[in-house]
């Protein structure tokens, strides 16, 4: 992949995850029902395996995790309505402990239609294989949000002079259009710069 295209992405990404994601970010999409931790707690669960839902957790949280699995198996067995509780307390203690390795709270499980819609196409890229759609949708929402933001300063710039409130709103605009540059700058910069020094930046 040339360096143009992977500065195209990395701007896309980091577009997605100040503006897109915004402060969802911080609880990320681990605590929703149709998220990656709670699909391999799923996967543990109907195997009968931890072994899915272990990488979810740190080596210290290891012996919680199978003291519940342990006791969510045996209560499973005893009817659907147990074994619908039981699922539900066994995900909430995964993502509790998840979550908590984080340093993020709990605030209980989400449903899938609370993840953000890039974050969704993120999974579903992975999912795939391919990253091209992912690509395509995180750039045109770039174009689109920093055109919205050009065009809005372009517009009061040209009356800036007219009055002190002309010349007040177009700094408004002004600050936000380069606000919104210089987070986008940042993130890229950082991370060219982490790659460079082989350094792989925290991804959850």
């Amino acid at each position: 992949m040339c360096r143009a295209w992977r500065r195209i992405l990395l701007v896309a990404s980091a577009w997605a995850l100040v503006f897109q994601v915004g402060s969802a970010a911080a609880r990320a999409h681990c605590d929703t029902l149709s998220g990656p931790v709670i699909q391999d707690a799923r996967r543990a669960l109907e195997a009968g395996d931890l072994a899915p839902v272990l990488k979810w957790v740190a080596p210290a949280d290891e012996a919680a995790i199978r003291e519940a699995f342990t006791r969510v198996t045996t209560v499973r067995k005893q009817g659907d309505q147990a074994r619908e509780l039981a699922d539900r307390y066994f995900f909430e203690t995964v993502v509790r402990i998840h979550r908590a390795g984080e340093g993020a709270p709990f605030e209980g499980l989400r449903s899938a239609a609370s993840i953000p819609t890039l974050v969704a196409a993120a999974d579903a890229a992975l999912a795939s294989g391919s990253s091209e759609s992912l690509a395509r949708e995180l750039t045109g929402s770039v174009s689109k949000e920093l055109n919205k933001r050009f065009q809005a300063a372009l517009l009061l710039k040209a009356h800036a002079e007219d009055s002190p409130h002309a010349g007040r709103a177009f700094v408004a605009a002004y600050v936000d259009y380069v606000h919104f540059v210089e987070g986008l700058s940042g993130i890229v910069e950082g991370a060219g710069h982490r790659q460079e020094e082989g350094v792989s930046p925290h991804a959850h």
